[in-house]
Order: C-alpha cells, then structure tokens, then sequence
C-alpha cells in the first residue's frame, strides 16, 4: 500500500466515516493531555524521533519546555538533523535564560520575529514520504506539553499537499524577515528585559503556604493543612481510635512531614511533646516550623542539644545524641511526654533510639520517614505495630503538586579511548581532563532552572569528589568536597555558602543522601552507579524541595556499564515488581511520572540500561529472599502472593516460574509451613503455573465457584462468566474443560501436574473437583489457603488485561498462553515454530532482532511502521504452498491472524501481541533466499495491523539491538 493511498484511507477516516476499517495510521488525531497517560509531548516526540527536519513556530517558550526536548535533539544532532524555531519576544514572556538555552542547540537555528502579536502554536515535521503538522493551542511549555487542558490538531499531508505547502510558505515568510538569534541579541535583550506580569501559572512554581511559614503574613495567619496532610491526619486519628498507642507515617522526601506532626500535635494538645532528630541541624527549622503552626509563647519552643538545655520548653526538640545520653534521658520522668515524635524514623534500630523509645511511655508515638524498607535487616514496621497511618510516594506526591518538577536525564558516561568507565574504573581515568570535560559539557547543555547553580554531585569515592573538586575549581567553578571526615560544623558552613551563592557545587559521596535540606538546590550530578533503588531516590530528592528560585531541578544521571543499571527504571517508577517485562516498559513508557516532570535517556544510555536488564538475573534467591522480607517486616507475618502486588513488591509470578509453587519457595526459605502431600503438591503447582498470571478468568472464576460449594452446575458457572464480563462461547468452554482434564497439555507437564483431572465435568452439567482433591480440600484448610491465594493474585493480575476477549493488545504472551487462549485441543508450543493456522486462528510468532542464526532462518522482518509489518513465510515455501495460501486468502477462509513479536531471544519465551492483521493482497511476492550458498524460495508480504502499535514499544522493537 502506498503513501498516497493510505493518506486517501486516513483523511476518509478521519473526515468522512470514523467507522471504516481501512488503516488509520495517519488520521487526523486530536492531541491532549489527559489522566489515561496522553499527552502532547507524547506526540510531539512521535514525530521527532523519526524526522528528517523540523521547524516549529511558538510564541512563548519556557526552560522546563525546552528540557522536555533536549536529549532527542541532542540524539538528532548526532545523527545529522536540524531543525528550526521561530519564536519571539511578544510580551516579554520569554526569558533572557531560554534564549541563552536555545543557543545550546547545535543543530538548531533559531530566529525572532517582532510581528505584533506574534502567537502561533505549530510544529512542522518532515518525514521519509510524507509530512507530519501538529497545531493548536500548545507552546513550548512543560505545562502546555503534560498537564494543561489543550487541543492540538495532528495532521499528515503528502509533499505537493496544499495544506502544508501554506503552513511552510507561512513559516518561510516570517522567517525571512526574522532576526537571528545571537549572544549580542541575548544580552541586548536582557538590558530591556522586563518580567512578564500577566496571571499566569505556566510554568511558576508557587510554594505551600505550610512550606515556607516563616514571613510576618504566614505568623499572623492560621496555616492549614494541604490535600496530602489533611489525608495523613485522618489516617494517624484512625490510629488513635483504635486505641494504639503508635503510628508510622511514609512520606515522600519533601512534602512537608514536618509540618504534618506540627498539625497534628495541634489537634492532640499534648501537655508535653519531645520531637526528637538525629542531627543538630534539622532542630531549628523542625523548631521554626511548629512555632508558625501552634503559635502561642515563644518561651513555650525549647531546644535540648550539646549547646542548648531548654528542659522545660512545653514543647521540646532534642537531638537523640543528647537525649540518649544516660544523664540526660534519666532527668525527665517516663511519663514526662504525653506525645513523642522521631523524624527519620528508619534510623530508630540503632541502639540510641531505642534506648529512648523503651524508656519513655508516652501516649501516642510517631514516626515518620521517606524510606522504611531498610537494608540493615531492622523492622521499623514491627517497632510501630505495622500502623502505618498513611503512606505517599514519589510518583503519588508529584501527582498532586507536593513536590518541585524534575526533568531527569539519563546521560552517556565518558569512554576512555572506546573503554566505557565502569565501577572498576581507575581514579586516573574518573577524574581525566577528557571525563571533566566531557562531564561539563553536559552539565552545560542540560542546565538548570533560576538565575545560578545551586547543586549537589554525587561521586563514588571520597579521592574522586576532592579531584574533581580541584579540577573544576582549576577551571573557575566554585566547589568543595564533603565526606563523612568533614565534621558537622564545617558541613553546615558549606550548606550555607551553596545557599548564599558562594558556591556552585558541593562535591560528596554519601553524607548528603538524607538528613540535609537545601530547598534551593537547582542541579543534581550522579556520577556513581546505582547501588540501589533506597539511595538512588534519596539523592534525586535532594532536589524535590520547592523554593522561589527554580521552577523545576535538573538530574543528570552519568550512565556507564555497571552492572546495577536495570536499577534506574525501578527506582524511577517506583515498580519493585522484579519483572522485566514491566522494567523495560518503564524505559519505553515514562507516563507513570506525572505532572510536568520528565524522564529522558540518550540513545545509548537506554541501550546500556537494556543491556544491564538482560543481563540481570532478577531471579537469583538472592533478590527474592530480600524482596520477602521486606514484605514480610512490612505484613508481620509470612506474606500471601497476593500481598506482593498489593504493596507494589516482586511480582509473585517469577517465584512461582523458579520454584513451581509458592510453598515450595516458602519451604526453600525455611519457613515452618504444614505439609502438603506430592500430590497437593503438584496440583498447587498445575493451578499456579497456568492460571497465576490471570491473562484468562475463566479457570479462575470455576476454582472459585467450587471452593465455595462442593459442585456447581454449568449454567451456574456461564451466568458468573457473563457476572464477571467474560465472553463465553463453546470453543472457550471447551479449552477450559481440556485445561481441567490435562488433555490440553504435554506429556511432561501432565505427569508434572499429577497425572489426574482437577476437575470433572458430566454430561448433564455437573461440575466437581476430581475426588482425591475435594478430599483434601475437606481436610486440608493449608492447601485451601494457596489455591485461595492464587485466585486473588490472578484476579489482581488480570486487572491488566481484557475480560471480554482472548488477548489484549501490547501485554506478552507465550507460545503455550496462545494456544490456551485461541483454544488450542493441545499445548503445541514445541511444534508451531514461527506459525501455523489451526482453528480457524494463524498465530505468526517473530523475533525481531535475530542473533546468532542460521542463514536459512534469518529472515528480514521488520516493523516499516506502526501499522504495517514486512514478513517473510518459512523458507522452501512458494506461493502455491497450501499454508501461504491460507494465509493470503484468510480473510476470505475466515481465519484469525495474530502477530506475536519480541525483540530478541534475551526477553525469553515471552513475545508482544501486536494485534490481529491481514495481508496487503498488493505486497505479496515470491523471491528467494540463500543458504549455504543454494537459494531457496520463500514469500514475502506486508501484514496489515488493526490497530498501531503504540509509539513507545514500536520505538523499543526497532531501535534498540
């Protein structure tokens, strides 16, 4: 099908009649932003990535816009293509600072128009055959990309299109006329420059009233509480309703805990509070805070720490040094605090704490901390009887606005003459003229938000954070390095000075990853690898805080070939499901971060981190011990499966694919368990292995039905298929049944599954558990308890799939799940190879980049759109073969083609399901192949799509080797 043609097809779609099923790939689409993950930033890079030039035309530009751009322009630069923008200075809402960021754009000229009015919104796109035009409302703005309420209209014309030919002609005339953009003009610019006054919130941050209460207004006035602490204080009054004596609350770096106990204790009305922290630092401002929220005497506000002894205060801030300190602790009675609270809670296993917490009996104690999975094997959940008050994370408080905007920017790390540094990298080679130079470079390039600098970098090694500090004061940076030798007054002399603007960096290892608050910091540098996802989301933080001077703060994460990789989209998204099919989907679908905050990687750091993910055995014991007992601290108790995916732990699919069955994991964990007999055993294992990861309901709902009753009948069962909106017809009852008597499978697994029937099903419609499993279901309350736990995990698990029909578009399946889910009589996996058409259904299964293969296999398939796949038939295969005869003429022989793909034999037996095609009846061609140097014949087609595949798996399935 040609281009003509399918623009012909998508304008009659698009214009004519929505219900045409010719392709849509270029209908008119409407771009917005919405909760469902779309977005015009999503569209505009659509047409970005694969472009051979672009020219946008936009009024107003902001930096946090521009940011949202500037690693896929950087990857055009390095391919060869330019693009232009034509913008302006119409009412001055365009900073001096954003013009000197597009300076920053090698492949990009930039020109200002001084039209009055200026105030077009359209970015043109040229592509290989065809131009792209998106148009409306959106300037280059984070807000008018992500979050606010647009419409921007998506057009595709061909070259001689008249549509396009007057958008360019438009674009051409203006841009002729147009000044070009210079350093000159910049600071000519900025001499006039006069800040844009209108009521707009595009792109400023405004600060919680609760945030920053320290103005003369905010005393005078009563603070109340934002959406997320008027959720917490609910939460903690629950707590205290049920009569228990503590409560923890987990909350994201910066989104005000302080201000939370502060309201809190308000509502309590202690006689007496001890707030209690683990650095001198933090009493003032915890101090400050409580005073604008409570009010009342100064003299009520005391501090206790080395320097200060103010006992009586009513309400007391005390340093757990101090207070620990037998002398100290012992002078105040047991009763003395009716309410006690512990910042940075995590740290509460040490000695000092706890010291403190058996020593006082207060009437209420809470917690409160960021990160309270810890690796040091202590339960903070079990030291606050598993009352979590109220929990909100990264992805959660972006959500809602709590947090400043970050743009996150996965960078390429040096090479040392083609050597990529890794974590075994010398010192010589870290802090080389060539990596400093190539560090600043980038640093430069994606900048930050405000007036200066305010960072933090994160280093590996105390001797590399002194050297880089030395090397990049040699060349007029103002710098210093902090490790765990600097004591505590000189760290806070230098926070004061990065605050003041007296420096530009501070340099450290790991002394800054928490307990530090520096709202101001604008730029975060990760020049380490990611140890772990804890530390990496406490050094993100750093930033998180909002301030006055930035609107958003830059990450710049130096990507290298460690090993720990894989770690940066679990970190990011928050997801420790441990399965990696969802941390690759992390890395092609960023949505899951909200608001104006993005997340960007250059090419060959993704493809790094893809490697690192293949690479990674998310399997090992190692990780599956840790990931239990964490949950298990978290649950007080041995942790169902069900309670992985309810608290967003290791998806309980990949122990069952290691161990069989979740008792024997338990077992190899050397939990105390009951004893289950081989045969439960097996059983425990068939139901797991088949119907744990819910991608049909249909079994599921029929064990349900059965635990609760001895028998159903079949018309019992098909009225809660159709309850449950499953779709029902005979061919599925029937592969259900087959699933149930084992006839589905092969021999090896029927013998592995107990060689019996689970269930039977009679011919005047009863339907019962085969009896040696009824009687232990009678007897066995163990055994009941793991069939029960697989139901509600499948349940859970099916909530990312469809319920009214077989497969659903873009999720992974193996070959055994296709033959199961197209209602196969067999598990013919070992058999089908790349296809076969059998019940009226062709499953064509392709690996897209082939490694390592014979030449007779290696065919050239490939994606030629989002719409279109080029395939090729086995070869030794000619257009009179009887298979590619049913596969020309399927629509006509009524059978279902479903296209299966992976990207290479390193994601395993799992492929995408791209959807039902067709073949484009004009693309059929025989030719021929050569292998061992003899041809042979095979037959190549165009497979039409139904429906695209989506942008981002499309972009991973092609680009990535």
């Amino acid at each position: 099908m040609d281009i003509i043609r399918q623009l012909e097809d998508s304008l009659r779609k698009g214009f004519i009649n929505k219900d045409l099923s010719e392709t849509s790939r270029f209908k008119p689409t409407l771009l917005i932003n919405n909760q469902d993950d779309e977005t015009v930033l999503n569209g505009l890079l659509e047409e970005l990535e694969q472009c051979r030039s672009f020219l946008f035309s936009v009024a107003f530009i902001t930096e946090s816009g521009l940011a949202t751009l500037k690693s896929y322009l950087l990857d055009l630069q390095q391919k060869g293509i330019k693009g232009r923008i034509l913008t302006s200075t119409y009412l001055h809402f365009n900073k001096p600072k954003v013009f000197e960021e597009l300076m920053k754009l090698k492949n990009v000229e930039v020109r200002l128009t001084d039209l009055e009015g200026f105030h077009s919104k359209g970015y043109i796109f040229e592509q290989a055959s065809y131009y792209s035009l998106i148009v409306g409302s959106s300037n280059l703005t984070a807000n008018a990309l992500k979050t606010n309420y647009e419409w921007n209209m998506k057009l595709t014309s061909h070259e001689n299109g008249d549509v396009i030919h007057h958008f360019q002609s438009q674009f051409e005339k203006i841009w002729q006329e147009a000044t070009p953009l210079t350093q000159t003009w910049i600071d000519r610019y900025a001499m006039h420059y006069v800040p844009f006054q209108a009521n707009d919130k595009d792109e400023k941050i405004i600060d919680f009233p609760n945030t920053y209460g320290q103005n003369a207004m905010q005393k005078s006035l009563q603070i109340e509480p934002n959406k997320m602490q008027e959720s917490a204080l609910v939460g903690i009054a629950n707590v205290r309703e049920q009569e228990q004596a503590r409560g923890l609350v987990i909350s994201a770096t910066g989104t005000g805990k302080t201000y939370l106990a502060a309201f809190d204790v308000r509502r309590f009305q202690p006689k007496k509070m001890l707030f209690i922290v683990h650095r001198e630092q933090i009493l003032q401002q915890a101090k400050q805070d409580f005073m604008n929220v409570i009010g009342g005497n100064r003299e009520d506000f005391g501090i206790l720490s080395g320097s200060k002894k103010e006992v009586d205060a009513k309400y007391l801030f005390a340093t757990i040094q101090t207070l620990s300190k037998d002398s100290v602790l012992q002078s105040f009675a047991e009763d003395t605090f009716d309410y006690i609270l512990i910042d940075e809670v995590h740290k509460a296993g040490a000695a000092s704490y706890l010291k403190v917490i058996d020593y006082f009996t207060p009437q209420f104690l809470m917690g409160m901390t960021a990160t309270p999975d810890r690796t040091d094997d202590f339960n903070i959940y079990e030291l606050f009887d598993y009352n979590i008050a109220y929990e909100i994370r990264l992805q959660e408080a972006l959500e809602d606005k709590m947090l400043c905007p970050f743009h996150y920017f996965g960078v390429t790390d040096f090479e040392w003459y083609g050597q990529v540094l890794d974590d075994a990298s010398m010192l010589s080679k870290l802090v080389s003229e060539e990596r400093v130079d190539h560090i600043l470079e980038k640093v430069d390039y994606y900048g930050y938000s405000g007036e200066q600098v305010c960072g933090l970098i994160f280093c590996s090694r105390k001797t590399e954070a002194v050297e880089l500090s030395k090397k990049l004061n040699e060349r007029g940076y103002r710098t210093v390095a902090l490790s765990g030798e600097n004591d505590q007054a000189e760290r806070l002399e230098q926070v004061a000075a990065l605050e003041k603007g007296e420096l530009d960096y501070i340099i450290t290892v790991d002394i800054f990853n928490e307990g530090i608050d520096i709202p101001s910091v604008n730029q975060v540098i990760m020049l380490r690898q990611t140890e772990s996802s804890i530390i990496f989301i406490q050094q993100l933080g750093r930033g998180l805080r909002k301030h006055h001077s930035k609107d958003y703060v830059t990450i710049i994460d130096f990507i290298g070939n460690y090993k720990n990789n894989y770690l940066i989209p679990i970190a990011l998204s928050g997801d420790g499901s441990q399965n990696k099919d969802n941390i690759r989907r992390h890395m092609q679908d960023t949505s899951y971060i909200k608001g104006v905050s993005t997340i960007n990687f250059e090419e060959i750091a993704k493809k790094r981190i893809f490697k690192a993910i293949d690479e990674t055995n998310l399997m090992q014991l190692k990780i599956l011990r840790d990931a239990y007992d964490a949950l298990k601290n978290r649950v007080g108790a041995i942790p169902t499966m069900a309670q992985f995916l309810i608290h967003n732990s290791i998806d309980p699919e990949i122990i069952v694919r290691r161990e069989g069955n979740y008792d024997r994991f338990l077992k190899r964990l050397k939990e105390e368990t009951p004893f289950l007999s081989e045969y439960e055993d097996k059983v425990l294992s068939m139901i797991s292995l088949e119907f744990l990861n819910g991608k049909r309901l249909h079994e599921v709902i029929l064990l349900e039905m059965l635990l609760q009753d001895e028998k159903t009948t079949m018309d019992a069962y098909l009225a809660s298929l159709k309850e449950n909106g499953c779709y029902v017809d005979e061919a599925t009852i029937d592969s259900v049944k087959r699933i149930f008597s084992l006839e589905f499978f092969t021999k090896t697994d029927i013998t592995k599954y107990g060689g019996r029937p689970i269930v039977h099903f009679t011919s005047d419609g009863a339907i019962s558990f085969d009896e040696a499993i009824q009687t232990q279901v009678e007897i066995n309350d163990y055994f009941v308890s793991h069939i029960e736990d697989v139901i509600q995990t499948a349940r859970l698990h099916h909530e990312r799939y469809n319920t009214d029909q077989p497969l659903t578009l873009h999720k992974k399946y193996t070959k055994k799940d296709v033959c199961r889910l197209l209602n196969w009589h067999k598990d013919e996996k070992g058999t089908m190879y790349g296809y076969r058409t059998k019940h009226d259904t062709c499953p064509i299964f392709i690996t897209y980049h082939k490694q390592d293969v014979e030449e007779s296999i290696n065919y050239g398939d490939k994606l030629l759109s989002p719409e279109t796949f080029h395939w090729y038939t086995k070869n030794n295969r000619t257009l009179r073969s009887k298979e590619v005869q049913e596969i020309i003429h399927a629509k006509q022989n009524d059978i279902d083609i479903h296209l299966f793909v992976k990207k290479d034999d390193d994601e395993g037996t799992d492929f995408y399901y791209l959807g039902e095609a067709l073949p484009d009846d004009t693309s059929v061609k025989e030719t021929t192949m050569v292998s061992k140097g003899k041809e042979l014949p095979v037959v190549k087609m165009n497979l039409q799509l139904q429906e695209p595949v989506s942008h981002p798996l499309f972009h991973y399935l092609t680009n990535f080797v």
